[in-house]
């Protein structure tokens, strides 16, 4: 695959994080201790948190902004944050839970730039066709692309900013609602209010668009 689709080679780690492959096994099932492993200083620990939610994070990134490069920028970014941050994080669910959150305004952010809607006005096409991969349920899948998956993803990126987040982590990332609410911050009504709303939208959008 081409490394400029993947997010699972190292070619956006940080210069002073490698992979280490060697973690025991009975470390690399137990994320409480790694987690107090790279809280605590341990480098390859956190390493280690990468490699297990690298490709998620990548693939929301790309899913909200459409761009393959703006999505490397952002996936770094995420887990460069999530580092400098490691000190003041405190366990109150799940780790990836956190790293959504910062992806997700790191995600809001490029979006809302100039620059970065001038450059989706003319590049997000060409993106779409010619970068397949990055639309894959995981990296090293088959680079073909059906149809109707490129028409859903761009029937997402026409919901409005707080129904894209749902339609994403639920529906693309399968995550509960409660997981959603503690990635939003809102109640899980709200999830789901905002949930049947995306799900509304995108029926419209498909039978103004020629059908599912």
């Amino acid at each position: 695959m081409d490394t400029a689709t993947d997010p699972s080679d190292d070619w956006w780690l940080p210069a002073r994080f490698t992979r280490r492959k060697t973690m025991p096994d009975a470390f690399c099932s137990d994320e409480d201790r790694i987690l107090a492993a790279a809280t605590g200083g341990d480098e390859e620990a956190f390493v280690l948190l990468i490699e297990r939610n690298e490709e998620r994070i990548f693939r929301f990134c790309y899913q909200w902004l459409s761009d393959p490069e703006e999505a490397r920028e952002a996936t770094q970014d995420t887990f460069v944050r999530a580092y400098l941050a490691l000190g003041r994080y405190r366990k109150k669910g799940r780790f990836s839970t956190w790293l959504f959150q910062i992806a997700l305004n790191l995600c809001r952010d490029r979006y809302r730039s100039k620059a970065g809607r001038q450059r989706r006005a003319t590049d997000s096409i060409n993106a779409l066709t010619n970068d397949p991969t990055c639309l894959s349920p995981r990296p090293d899948e088959s680079t073909s692309r059906s149809e109707e998956h490129e028409r859903l993803h761009e029937a997402i990126l026409a919901l409005p900013e707080s129904l894209r987040a749902v339609a994403i982590l639920c529906g693309i990332e399968q995550l509960s609602h409660r997981q959603c609410a503690a990635i939003l911050k809102c109640s899980e009504r709200a999830v789901e209010g905002r949930y049947y709303r995306a799900r509304q939208e995108l029926a419209a959008w498909f039978e103004a668009n020629g059908g599912s």
